[in-house]
């Protein structure tokens, strides 16, 4: 079930300048909710991110800081969350004749204390990648 499904903002670091801040399209969604009792699942939620055009920055550059915010904001633990990000499809050249295809990527993150820090980047397993992108055809 969608949790959250809007516009995130996140506070940069550096003071006034706001290095770092930006926006992106966050997802949250809760397995649990909806789901008739019986197993424990060992990653409730997943948090989708996307980039969004009118942000500074992009979300593969600032995910730790992302996943640190947000993790925060929603009260989210974050070892029992798996971290998403998406990237729509999309077409280029002259007449649109070339496609970029959709991507879904699992950010596996090191906690240290409550910051996310050493983000590495994996293909979704086929079982999840189908869940979420059922989940994403669901929120457009």
């Amino acid at each position: 079930m969608n949790i959250y499904d809007d516009i995130y903002e996140w506070e940069g670091w550096g003071g006034q300048m706001k290095l770092g801040s930006g926006k992106c399209r966050l997802r949250i969604f809760d397995l649990k909710k909806g789901r008739k009792k019986g197993v424990s699942l060992l990653y409730p939620f997943i948090a989708l991110v996307s980039d969004v055009p009118d942000s500074k920055m992009s979300v593969r550059s600032c995910i730790s800081h992302i996943a640190t915010c947000v993790a925060r904001d929603f009260n989210l633990d974050p070892h029992r969350t798996v971290w998403v990000e998406y990237y729509p499809a999309r077409t280029y050249g002259a007449h649109n004749e070339y496609t970029i295809p959709e991507k879904f990527e699992r950010v596996d993150l090191t906690w240290n204390a409550d910051l996310a820090i050493q983000p590495g980047w994996r293909p979704l397993k086929p079982e999840m990648h189908e869940l979420v992108k059922d989940m994403v055809e669901e929120t457009p």
